[in-house]
């Protein structure tokens, strides 16, 4: 055996495993690592979109939890004034009822003052006139001493 032949022999089985490479395996390879590159672009696409979401998300979150703690504050201060108004009203009602029951005692003891005066009057005029018959043994007429008490008493 030569060299030689063995040389160019593995020359040519080398050329020819080479055709068959670039012909049958080659173009498969590259089409695989192309969808595969393909595949990792998308997904690096598809994660940049789903970080800038992300942050939009984010955003509107901090944005609307921003309002909900707006709107509590608001609906608090609403809360507290309404109380307030309430805690008025039922002050100025009290005071107004207490008023209407004091007027109303006032009244009443009022009244009670008058009948307490026109009984002490009756009962005043009724001493009087029985002291006056005590005293005078029927000089002067019971209805003329009488009359004349009951004007001293509406005097008084």
């Amino acid at each position: 055996m030569n060299i030689n032949f063995t040389l160019i022999a593995q020359a040519i089985a080398f050329a020819i495993l080479i055709w068959f490479t670039v012909k049958f395996i080659w173009p498969p390879l590259l089409g695989a690592i192309e969808k595969r590159q393909k595949e990792i672009a998308d997904g690096l696409a598809a994660a940049q979109e789903g970080k800038a979401s992300l942050e939009i998300a984010g955003k509107k979150s901090a944005q609307s939890v921003g309002e909900a703690k707006q709107k509590g504050a608001e609906i608090i201060s609403q809360a507290e004034k309404r109380a307030s108004e309430i805690l008025e009203d039922a002050k100025n009602q009290a005071k107004e009822e207490g008023d209407r029951i004091i007027l109303g005692a006032k009244a009443e003891i009022d009244q009670e003052v008058n009948r307490a005066k026109e009984t002490l009057r009756e009962q005043v005029s009724s001493l009087a006139i029985a002291g006056a018959e005590k005293i005078l043994l029927k000089e002067i007429d019971k209805k003329a001493h009488s009359d004349m008490l009951n004007k001293l008493a509406k005097e008084l």
